[in-house]
């Protein structure tokens, strides 16, 4: 039995092991992960809390999620080397890579190594019933709430209306905040690129009726023929309680990417970690159904970090393309 000084002595450590990041499994692995989000009441915003407790508890070294403005700032980030991981949407990828984008400043983006892929994003219109907004086309002329500048929805939408003809005002800023305006009526309508269900689409579900509304035929295809990297999406009827059929939309497949200077082996380790416990990520958000290694392939363009490489090589897995 352990005397009273020694109790205390062992309580004092028990103590210092709960307040005190664990030390890293390996010496040459950093003391830290940070991953780089997007704005709270977001998709990504929940799923990389919850990815960030997964990581922590799997590889033994603090790793914490880090609020942005969405994908193009987290490349930003990535390049400029504070932050390790971050997630973004192919599109707003393809067009940091190439240089594209305003936000790139021209410059071609390439410190992005891809990891392992998270769900699709479709895009999606709402608006409350009380609006009399029964279509995309009635957003002509309207107020659109379309989330952070840096995000997905700020680089896409306003090319959306473009191509649409369509002509609206456009209001940036965090999706809960947005949700809020569309609440008190002054905002018309939210347009998300997002997985589904999104976060402040169900807290304004919960408030009053909605509506939703869905791309037409015609529409998808000027969009498609306009911006080649989208797909075809679908978002399930039952998604929302107020969705009663299949909404058709375009969509842009997300990955998690990291800085190629993080270590090959805990790369593979992050990997072996997603993959093992994608049953915890689907009860933080239920689009992380597709976390699954075989939708690798739908990353056409960015090169694989060596330590993904090497844990799609060891595990054999064989990679599915869907068809439109």
């Amino acid at each position: 039995m352990l005397r009273p000084a020694a109790r205390v002595f062992a309580m004092l450590l028990g103590l210092v092991a709960v307040h005190w990041p664990a030390a890293a499994v390996e010496p040459h692995w950093p003391p830290s992960l940070t991953i780089g989000t997007a704005s709270p009441g977001g998709t990504y915003h929940a799923y990389g809390e919850g990815l960030a407790r997964i990581l922590t508890r799997a590889l033994n070294l603090p790793v914490t999620a880090r609020v942005t403005e969405g994908p193009g700032q987290n490349i930003l980030l990535l390049e400029a080397g504070e932050i390790q991981i971050g997630f973004v949407t192919l599109g707003v990828a393809l067009q940091g890579w190439n240089g594209s984008a305003p936000w790139s400043g021209g410059k071609q983006l390439r410190a992005l190594r891809a990891l392992f892929p998270m769900y699709d994003t479709p895009f999606q219109f709402m608006v409350r019933e009380e609006s009399g907004i029964r279509s995309v086309g009635d957003l002509n002329g309207k107020l659109v709430g379309i989330g952070p500048q840096g995000g997905t929805s700020g680089a896409y939408i306003p090319e959306f209306f473009k191509v649409l003809k369509l002509d609206a005002s456009f209001v940036h800023g965090d999706w809960a905040e947005l949700a809020n305006q569309v609440q008190a009526g002054t905002l018309d309508s939210l347009a998300v690129a997002a997985g589904a269900p999104f976060p402040s689409f169900n807290d304004l579900e919960r408030k009053g009726k909605v509506r939703y509304l869905p791309l037409t035929q015609q529409q998808i295809l000027d969009l498609r023929l306009a911006m080649p990297e989208l797909g075809a999406s679908v978002v399930g009827a039952g998604t929302y309680p107020s969705l009663r059929s299949n909404y058709g939309t375009v969509g842009l497949y997300n990955f998690a990417v990291a800085h190629p200077d993080v270590p090959a082996d805990l790369v593979y380790a992050i990997l072996e970690a997603v993959f093992a416990n994608q049953d915890l990520l689907i009860e933080v958000h239920s689009a992380a159904a597709e976390t699954v290694p075989a939708n690798f392939t739908r990353n056409t363009f960015l090169p694989f970090h060596d330590g993904a490489s090497r844990w799609y090589q060891n595990k054999g897995v064989v990679g599915i393309i869907r068809n439109d």
